[in-house]
């Protein structure tokens, strides 16, 4: 009889074991998907389509994958606000492509005034590879040193601008190469963070591989810092913004962006949006 009752336990035991084991593996898999990387390869705008002028540019990794991105030189007689002698990095998020950034392009031209550079993450668009989160970083590394090769560019007044996944990116980029200043739109404190806030039991933010650990990267950072968040932000909470902004170090500044969601905040806020990043500039 007692051998029976162990063999049932074992029996159970197994059972369990396989069953968390796939539910393990499947959370893993869209933990990952949910949270990291919607690359898109197709280009379905591009700068000629709305007559910006621009420079089509490929860029060599140091594990030899090709990047593309876009250099949009600057007007600085055009330009409504105080940044017009600086060069924009723009780290877009994690879905999509450069392309599909085609109207706010349009517009943080129209409005600085100033060099904007946009590039696509291994593995979107037309930039070789797979996405990774240390190939992020390998890429940023690569777009920073591009950068600093132009003689039409100042390496000091380079001004960091990330949005979502992009702004974890520029964080970690800033801490071997510090902007000028840096402005993060819908940030996140960590990919295990908003991991755990979808699925709040131990196990969830160790599922997820890419880590993004942005909240242990801006504690480190000495440079101004701008985070703009909308309170309709149903991707990322506006908590996950206020959590970085109050682990960062002063000069610092918070706006909320009142009723924008994740994706149309330059859209939605308008004014609140601009407004905010014009001002923070002005101070540097």
């Amino acid at each position: 009889m007692l051998g029976r009752a162990r063999w049932l336990l074992v029996r159970v035991l197994v059972g369990a074991s396989i069953v968390y084991g796939v539910i393990f593996i499947v959370l893993w898999t869209q933990l990952e998907k949910r949270f990291v990387f919607f690359p898109v390869a197709e280009l379905l705008y591009t700068p000629n389509d709305v007559n910006l002028q621009y420079e089509d540019v490929r860029i060599q990794t140091s594990d030899s994958l090709e990047l593309q991105g876009w250099f949009v030189p600057g007007e600085p007689e055009a330009a409504s606000g105080p940044d017009s002698n600086v060069t924009w990095l723009w780290f877009h998020g994690n879905g999509g492509n450069i392309g599909h950034r085609i109207g706010e392009l349009v517009l943080a031209h129209h409005r600085t005034g100033a060099n904007i550079f946009i590039f696509d993450y291994r593995g979107y668009g037309e930039s070789e590879g797979t996405a990774s989160e240390q190939g992020t970083y390998l890429d940023s590394s690569a777009v920073i040193e591009y950068l600093a090769s132009r003689p039409d560019v100042d390496s000091d007044r380079i001004v960091y601008l990330g949005h979502s996944l992009g702004a974890a990116v520029a964080l970690e980029l800033a801490l071997t190469r510090p902007p000028l200043a840096m402005v993060l739109v819908s940030p996140f404190a960590s990919v295990r963070d908003m991991a755990n806030l979808t699925l709040p039991f131990p196990p969830a933010g160790w599922l997820v591989r890419s880590h993004y650990d942005s909240i242990s990267r801006i504690r480190q950072i000495d440079v101004p810092i701008l985070v703009l968040h909308g309170d309709q932000d149903e991707t990322v909470p506006i908590s996950q913004g206020r959590k970085l902004y109050e682990a960062a170090n002063q000069p610092k500044r918070f706006q909320t962006l009142e009723g924008a969601a994740h994706n149309d905040t330059y859209e939605v806020a308008g004014e609140q949006y601009w407004g905010a990043i014009e001002s923070f500039l002005a101070e540097r």
